[in-house]
């Protein structure tokens, strides 16, 4: 990873439309690998924006170094709300805060350009949220993960806790992977 490839700020509300055309490129490229086009359209259900996180500034995008406006390449972020993922669209949501000294913090809504995956951008925006979550005073980090977002939190010294299968609208099945770390 070169540095000067790309950088990394807190997200705001003028990044939501770009942030959003990144999730879609995203989902429907970068999961290809791993998922057959029906099992795409299951996790759709619950992946997504949360305004929340930008709101809260726990949000990070990553924008590559070249070009003018500067291309959204990454983005993802950190919560200390119990909500473990989703959009606001996704059922089971609890956005009450999550106490640090007893509960775990929440790594989110991770996503990567398909032309920029395999140069460090998922590990950036991890270390951001878990310096951040550190900063916070929680001890400890967890995140629901998908079937291609696994190998990156493995690599990265997440320890799977549970898989959660959720039958989506159109029959198929979302697998969702519950991690979590020690900060």
């Amino acid at each position: 990873m070169k540095e000067s490839e790309f950088s990394c700020r807190v997200a705001n509300k003028d990044d939501i439309a770009s942030i959003t055309d990144l999730m879609m490129i995203s989902i429907e490229i970068n999961m290809q690998e791993f998922l057959s086009p029906e099992q795409i359209e299951a996790n759709k259900e619950s992946m997504g924006v949360d305004l929340t996180l930008i709101e809260d500034g726990s949000y990070f995008v990553v924008e590559a170094s070249e070009g003018e406006p500067k291309p959204l390449v990454g983005c993802g972020g950190w919560s200390k709300r119990r909500t473990l993922f989703g959009g606001k669209h996704t059922r089971g949501r609890d956005d009450s805060f999550s106490d640090p000294q007893k509960e775990p913090a929440r790594i989110r809504a991770m996503y990567t350009h398909p032309d920029w995956t395999r140069r460090g951008i998922g590990t950036l925006l991890l270390q951001k949220g878990e310096q951040a979550a550190r900063e916070a005073g929680f001890k400890e980090i967890e995140l629901g993960s998908t079937i291609p977002g696994e190998p990156l939190y493995l690599a990265q010294g997440y320890s799977e806790v549970s898989r959660e299968k959720r039958t989506a609208a159109n029959g198929h099945d979302n697998i969702i992977i519950k991690m979590r770390k020690s900060l």
